[in-house]
């Protein structure tokens, strides 16, 4: 671990100190305008998450990143992964060194537990390959709706009803991976986090299948599928005939193996990318991309 500097602490796994959460919070709040105290309402950060950062002498989070377990199926075999997330440095601490301490410190962390992986998002890919990352570029799959689904009863859900969070849990936490080509196995805080971050996101309960859908209609009026939680994943034609949508054209944002449908691969050209660290064969041999509602 870094030696702490003069006005500095080097500290890590402090997210049980509501103080240092706080700072945190403080910290990417005034970065990137998120306030990730919302995660309070499901139970605070993910319980796997270790937290590496530098504090100054008034309490104050300067430099922090975050660690956390994220099993993967890439390419229908499990992977023992891990992620990268809530990386910020303050403006008036830049330059010193103290993000390149928190990520070698993350990085150690992740080969001491093991990890065959470790993967992140972001809009800098270049500050990360000097780490031994690598970018994995992500896809949307778009085509024409499929014809003569079976329709079940749907529910609304939402993410303001405690009810309605319990069941999201219960489903998320046996959930089955959503695309064999590469799809998070759990992700249960960011799931909850994003759909408060993503107010036109719709959250439907098939209630034959017990099965969530994650959908919105883009800016074009698109059917656009963002993700699916259940122990079982239903066909794209019995989630539009449930859902009683007949639109000109879906994207899924993830791989459609499990969706009797194939749409289109169209790489995206986002600024934010998902890269990973590890070896050279782990990337999925198909289109793919990293369902929205579990991004970190």
């Amino acid at each position: 671990m870094p030696v702490d500097r003069p006005g500095l602490t080097f500290r890590t796994d402090y997210l049980d100190d509501a103080a240092a959460w706080q700072a945190v919070a403080d910290l990417l709040d005034d970065t990137f305008g998120i306030d990730v105290t919302a995660l309070d309402r499901f139970g605070g950060p993910d319980p796997t998450c270790t937290a590496f950062a530098w504090f100054d002498d008034a309490g104050a989070c300067v430099a922090n990143l975050s660690a956390f377990a994220l099993p993967l199926v890439v390419d229908g075999v499990f992977l023992h992964a891990a992620g990268l997330q809530s990386g910020a440095v303050r403006p008036s601490h830049r330059g010193r060194g103290l993000y390149r301490d928190v990520m070698q410190a993350a990085l150690d962390h992740c080969d001491a537990k093991g990890f065959e992986a470790v993967a992140l998002l972001t809009e800098s890919p270049g500050l990360y390959e000097r780490h031994g990352f690598r970018t994995l570029p992500q896809h949307r799959f778009s085509g024409p709706p499929p014809e003569d689904g079976h329709a079940c009863p749907v529910r609304r859900l939402h993410i303001q009803s405690d009810d309605d969070v319990t069941l999201l849990c219960r489903l998320l936490d046996g959930r089955k991976p959503v695309s064999d080509r590469f799809s998070p196995m759990r992700q249960r805080e960011m799931f909850l986090f994003n759909a408060l971050l993503m107010p036109d996101v719709k959250l439907d309960l098939l209630e034959e299948g017990d099965v969530v859908v994650a959908w919105r209609l883009d800016e074009h009026g698109r059917f656009e599928l963002l993700d699916i939680v259940g122990a079982s994943i239903p066909s794209l034609a019995d989630i539009l005939a449930s859902l009683g949508i007949s639109p000109s054209r879906v994207i899924v944002r993830f791989a459609p193996d499990r969706l009797a449908w194939d749409g289109a691969a169209v790489q995206d050209e986002g600024d934010m990318v998902l890269m990973l660290r590890g070896a050279e064969n782990l990337r999925p041999e198909k289109p793919f991309a990293l369902p929205p509602m579990a991004e970190f």
